[in-house]
């Protein structure tokens, strides 16, 4: 017996230590597990209907229709695969997805032949990214995992239809890119890339989530929050990278809790929103980080650049703001319009923090009234976050630029974003750390400002 427990303490240290591989380190031997039933997904015709086991290395597969992972069964997609959609096919999830792409080898899922179009001003209804071209990936009520490491998700935010909305418990008219929704499942995204979508780009119902190191691209459309969170969702939204989005990056509520399920409760770090709130009405909506309705969390260390709204805790309906904290969250503006709105007006009570930058009471009246109006011309470009290429003031309208392309949002050595984090932010860990079936690294809040850090830790897009 003593021998034996020898052993399992030697394996279970083994698991413990690969949790801790930085994520430059590209080892496809990491991924080591057993087949499940299934064994391998043929690539020889278009998939419909059931399917399990595994998609292998460097193959090519074609969704024909939507396909379904039943409940029970796996599909695991090794590094290097490309899925591509046809007849606005999706994946219905009723037991565990798991998309295991790595830094040389991603996945893609995606629709072929379609191209990006990253130039600054297309209007939506001519723009790919937003016609919504398949499905994406849904999860039933059922499912277990979902995790998606180093995997682009492109063209996105078909309606699912009268056949796999109501299998899924969802309207036809609904359109997320992805959907999670059973309070005591696994949604892992990390080092992920989205692009395009209609509406919500990720809508977790309930959850236990860790979403680290992710870029979003042109998500939302004409409406829609981008990580969008709802009713007993549990976890941390860390280093993750957002350009053009439609309405909030970032966004919790504890709107629709399951009956026994946690109260919603989020902790968010270190992520960087340009150009958000395409589609916001200031009063209404946020672009950037988002509590109400009775959520709880925490979030600090945040970027935002020339985004319609600031940071939004919402008092009607009413976040928990007992249990919300925050602060050393920055925001840059161009223009009067945006710095107007760092601190938005309405049924909002985000307090100033002492430490946001640029400090709050160099432009607030002293006797500032949460959800008042204000003169924010002394931040007017002011603080300039010193990104290593990306123009500012901005040669286009905020909002026209909703694609990375050629820039870079790393910062200058002389970045005023450098080393005003609050590393003692701690992440809320619920769900498993493990190469394959878990986390594959929970990155510790940063000392730097943002998703990208001076370090080489954070995003790594």
């Amino acid at each position: 017996m003593k021998s034996r427990l020898i052993i399992l303490l030697l394996i279970a240290a083994s698991y413990g230590m690969s949790g801790c591989k930085k994520l430059s380190d590209d080892s496809s031997n990491i991924y080591k597990y057993v087949l499940p039933p299934g064994a391998t997904v043929s690539d020889a015709a278009p998939l419909c209907g059931s399917i399990k086991g595994v998609m292998l290395t460097g193959k090519t597969y074609t969704l024909g229709c939507d396909v379904y992972i039943n409940k029970g069964d796996t599909l695991i997609i090794q590094p290097g695969v490309t899925v591509n959609s046809t007849n606005g096919a999706g994946i219905i999830v009723r037991g565990s997805f798991i998309s295991l792409g790595t830094q040389s080898q991603p996945n893609y899922l995606t629709v072929q032949g379609v191209s990006k179009n990253t130039t600054p001003g297309i209007p939506l209804a001519k723009d790919s990214a937003h016609i919504g071209l398949w499905k994406g990936i849904i999860g039933d009520t059922s499912c277990t995992n979902m995790i998606i490491k180093w995997t682009h998700i492109d063209f996105a935010g078909a309606a699912y239809g009268n056949v796999a909305g109501p299998a899924v418990e969802q309207k036809a008219s609904t359109s997320f890119c992805i959907l999670f929704q059973n309070p005591n499942g696994n949604f892992i995204l990390e080092d992920s890339w989205l692009w395009g979508g209609t509406d919500d780009c990720i809508r977790v119902s309930s959850g236990k989530i860790h979403v680290f190191r992710n870029t979003f691209e042109k998500c939302g459309g004409t409406g829609g929050d981008i990580v969008n969170v709802k009713g007993g969702t549990v976890g941390t939204m860390a280093y993750n990278f957002f350009i053009g989005t439609a309405y909030n990056g970032q966004k919790a509520s504890n709107k629709g809790q399951p009956t026994g399920a946690m109260q919603t409760n989020i902790v968010m770090y270190n992520s960087t929103f340009v150009n958000g709130g395409l589609q916001v009405i200031p009063g209404q909506r946020g672009s950037t980080i988002n509590y109400e309705e009775g959520a709880a969390g925490s979030f600090y260390n945040n970027v935002a650049v020339n985004c319609r709204v600031g940071y939004r805790v919402v008092i009607n309906p009413v976040a928990d703001t007992l249990h919300l904290t925050y602060g050393n969250n920055y925001q840059y503006a161009d223009s009067l319009s945006i710095a107007n709105q760092f601190f938005t007006f309405g049924p909002v009570c985000t307090r100033p923090q002492t430490t946001d930058i640029p400090a709050p009471y160099s432009y607030l009246p002293a006797n500032y009234t949460y959800g008042a109006s204000y003169d924010g011309t002394p931040v007017v470009q002011a603080l300039n976050p010193q990104f290593v290429n990306y123009p500012l003031p901005s040669p286009y309208s905020p909002w026209s630029v909703s694609a990375i392309g050629s820039y870079n949002f790393r910062l200058k050595p002389n970045s005023p974003l450098i080393g005003k984090g609050n590393t003692s932010v701690t992440p809320l860990v619920v769900v498993p750390v493990d190469m394959v079936y878990g986390a594959s690294e929970v990155t510790p809040p940063g000392a730097d400002l943002g998703c990208y850090q001076t370090n080489g830790r954070g995003n790594q897009h």
